[in-house]
């Protein structure tokens, strides 16, 4: 006699292990922040290279000139007008807090901050004012050999002349300021484990670092785009204006 012998198995689920669940993250840096930043970069980086490439790059020199005067500008306006952290009014501090800061790390105590830190505040003031003096000054400018800046009909020759020697050696202590801005960032970087850079392209940071009444829920954009365009119509309206403004457009 034959017989069967049954085995039965209970049905196992396997499922994977869960997922660890992502940190949280707050938005720090608006989107015309981020984008001011940027192109700043792209700005400034064209208007040394087409410098560098001779006379016959001049046209695209100003160009690069105008784009850094207008960025600059919206963001001193933003600074006084835009998101929380975009505002001065909220990270810019006093010596005796930069003092301090400093000296925490030099010590190597420094805490974390949601926006810029006492020291970053006060480089990204040095920027933004030597990059609007630079660019100022490079409206004014004559290589002497056969281009002059747009607004250089307003002032006499010797003037223009020496605006474009400060033009030109004001550029070498940015270079300088830039230097050591991109080097504080690779420091925070390697040696604090601080996601700078990641964090001006998204514009988050962890949420342990962002108190959460300090987190911003909208960019204002559309504030943004209209303090631009109300820019670069005042900017093409002087420029329209002044003396041999027809060679200094095309």
């Amino acid at each position: 006699m034959s017989s069967s012998l049954e085995v039965e198995f209970d049905a196992v689920e396997v499922s994977a292990p869960p997922r660890a669940a992502p940190a949280a993250q707050h938005l720090v840096w608006d989107l015309p922040v981020r984008l001011m930043h940027w192109s700043l970069v792209l700005a400034f980086a064209g208007a040394y290279l087409t410098h560098r490439l001779g006379v016959n790059y001049f046209k695209y020199h100003v160009w690069s000139g105008y784009a850094v005067l207008l960025l600059v500008t919206l963001r001193i306006l933003w600074g006084l007008v835009g998101t929380y952290h975009a505002r001065f009014a909220s990270f810019v501090r006093g010596p005796r807090t930069v003092l301090r800061y400093t000296r925490a790390l030099l010590r190597g105590g420094s805490g974390a901050y949601a926006g810029h830190n006492p020291l970053g505040a006060w480089m990204v003031l040095l920027l933004l004012a030597g990059l609007l003096l630079q660019a100022a000054m490079g409206l004014f400018g004559n290589d002497e050999i056969m281009n002059v800046g747009p607004l250089a009909g307003w002032v006499s020759n010797a003037l223009s002349v020496k605006l474009t020697s400060w033009h030109r050696q004001l550029f070498y202590g940015l270079a300088v300021a830039v230097l050591l801005h991109v080097l504080a960032v690779l420091a925070h970087l390697l040696l604090k484990r601080e996601p700078l850079l990641r964090a001006m392209l998204t514009g988050r940071k962890p949420a342990a670092q962002v108190p959460a009444t300090q987190a911003i829920a909208s960019s204002r954009l559309w504030l943004a785009l209209s303090l631009f365009v109300l820019l670069a119509g005042t900017l093409a309206l002087i420029v329209a204006q002044a003396p041999g403004a027809e060679s200094s457009l095309y």
